[in-house]
Order: C-alpha cells, then sequence, then structure tokens
C-alpha cells in the first residue's frame, strides 16, 4: 500500500515540476480518443529489420522516406546506428523468432556521432554529476558510440553484421545513407 502511495506521489511531483510528461500524457488522451485499434501481427509485413540512429530529426522522417508503415519493419535504433551485441542480439531474435529475411543499415547525412567533441561530452557529464573516476575510466569517443564519418560506419556495420556468426549468410545485408535534407536514400553498401 505504502509503495503505491509512493508511486502516485512520485508521478505526481514529476507532473508537477514542469515535465514533458504531461504533455505526452495529454497528447495520448487525444490520440486514443482519435485511434482505431488495428489488429497487426508481431511479425514484420515486409520482413525486414531496420538498424538506424536515434536522431530526432529522423522521427516521422525515416519510415515514410522508404515507404515503410507501422507493422511492416523491425526497427533498432541507437546513437551511430552502430551494431553492439545488443543490436546483433535483436537482429538475432528477429530474424529467428519473427521472420525476418533482411536487414538495411540506414545511416543519415550531418550525424552527430560523427562529430563527438570528447571534452564537451566530458564537460556535460561532469556538470551532470558524474564523477572524474568514471569519466577517467572510459575512452570516451568509443563508449558513446563516435563514427568516424557517416558512409564509412554504414559500410562497417554492414560488414560486423555479416561477420556474426549468429547471423545466417543467406540474409541479405544492405547499407544506405538518407540524406537528412532531402530524404533521398543511396546505396552505399
Amino acid at each position: 500500500m505504502k509503495s503505491d502511495a509512493k508511486a502516485e506521489v512520485g508521478q505526481t511531483e514529476s507532473l508537477e515540476k514542469g515535465s514533458v510528461l504531461k504533455e505526452i500524457l495529454e497528447a495520448n488522451q487525444k490520440f486514443i480518443q482519435q485511434f482505431q485499434p488495428v489488429k497487426l501481427s508481431h511479425h514484420p509485413r515486409k520482413k525486414i529489420a531496420v538498424v538506424t540512429c536515434m536522431d530526432t530529426r529522423l522521427v516521422d522522417f525515416l519510415e515514410p522516406a522508404m515507404g515503410l508503415k507501422r507493422g511492416d519493419a523491425k526497427i533498432i535504433k541507437n546513437a551511430g546506428n552502430t551494431v553492439p551485441a545488443e543490436v546483433i542480439r535483436s537482429l538475432a531474435a528477429a530474424i529467428y523468432s519473427l521472420g525476418v529475411k533482411e536487414v538495411l543499415v540506414v545511416g543519415h547525412t550531418h550525424c552527430g556521432m560523427a562529430h563527438v567533441d570528447e571534452q564537451k561530452l566530458a564537460n556535460s557529464m561532469r556538470e551532470n554529476g558524474i564523477s572524474e573516476e568514471v569519466i577517467a575510466g572510459l575512452n570516451l569517443k568509443e563508449w558513446i558510440g563516435a563514427i568516424s564519418d557517416e558512409e564509412s560506419n554504414v559500410k562497417e556495420m554492414v560488414k560486423e553484421i555479416k561477420a556474426s556468426p549468429v547471423i545466417p549468410s543467406q540474409v541479405p545485408v544492405h547499407g544506405l545513407i538518407i540524406d537528412i535534407e532531402t530524404g533521398m536514400l543511396r546505396v552505399v553498401a
């Protein structure tokens, strides 16, 4: 009982502190009033998985530019569309459990991960209470997922996926770059 009360107090405090959560919950109420439920499978209709960047400029931009709609694809996002072990695991789950037959790595022009300033990153971490000991223990550019350039990164990620022992060789893996200003897709691998 007490934990429920604490949770409610915490939720109320978040809303009172000017959190964006209040806006999100209000938008959700409007959304559900207009939403028409559609039964969708958790298996992607187009049998594809897309590994892409978490860049906010891709929201409501990448999928329409690719002709994708809700239910068409498994979308995996992270900083710089990199493929650490967690992404390989997600791709394997998509292939073996969800029927994915093709993988697309989609980078984008003007990616912030190609312009990581290690000193600014360290300063921001300090300003947010991260200790010098923690910062010193990290190779910041590697840890954050900094990339040399967008096209080379996409090509390297395609190679890494293809080289993974858990990704079947018959699954095609493609690399693309989307122009963040025009929406044009270009195949690079």
